[in-house]
């Protein structure tokens, strides 16, 4: 199956936006200050951003504050034409341990991850149907590590249930990856080496460990 350029779809909602002269409310899922910069500087431009910090897969505690705090540092310090606003959500780790029950020793990339980026993104969709945004989205598609035919498609189910478009991105197309390495460099941005779920610190340690036991 061919896939889809979702980056190409969001060029056209863009394109129509701009065309309109108007500036939608956009919700913007943010797994991380890294991964936002370059989206939060890209689509500053088109929309009036609130950023939702929802992410109850990170652990631990202290790691989950400490992205907090440099989401809420980042919004503050970039430069962007239309103001962002900030919303942190429920600190729930128990609710991802539910979720993850019966696929704890899944790789990386697979259904658990598949099932987290739903959970996230149904809060998304709720927040942005209860506060009144035109769209939903989030920074997931920005990570080469994230599965972005995935991501839109579970998007694009969940804005049907919540009544909310979604709205499409491939992020990492254009050297978007690239672009938020840069931004991170420049604003000091604390970049963790995990995604933030204890299985993905676990997988990260193992491959560690393997590296040093073949030197």
């Amino acid at each position: 199956m061919d896939k889809v350029n979702y980056q190409v779809m969001l060029d056209k909602i863009i394109e129509d936006i701009v065309r309109s002269n108007s500036l939608p409310g956009l919700l913007m899922h943010s797994c991380c200050a890294p991964c936002s910069s370059y989206c939060l500087s890209y689509l500053a431009e088109y929309f009036s951003i609130t950023v939702l910090y929802y992410n109850p897969n990170i652990s631990p505690e202290e790691e989950y504050y400490k992205r907090v705090n440099e989401q809420k540092r980042l919004i503050r310090e970039l430069p962007v034409k239309n103001k962002i606003s900030f919303a942190e959500g429920r600190y729930e780790p128990a609710e991802f341990f539910k979720m993850a029950e019966g696929l704890e020793d899944l790789p990386e990339g697979g259904e658990r991850c598949f099932k987290c980026y739903e959970m996230r993104l149904c809060e998304a969709a709720a927040y942005a149907s209860l506060h009144g945004f035109e769209y939903f989205t989030t920074t997931l598609s920005v990570s080469p590590h994230k599965n972005a035919q995935v991501l839109n498609k579970t998007g694009l189910k969940i804005s049907e249930e919540y009544g909310v478009k979604y709205l499409v991105s491939d992020f990492k197309k254009r050297g978007g990856y690239q672009k938020s390495i840069q931004y991170s460099k420049e604003y000091n941005l604390y970049r963790q080496d995990y995604c933030g779920c204890i299985f993905s610190k676990r997988e990260r340690e193992e491959r560690n460990l393997d590296g040093v036991k073949q030197n």
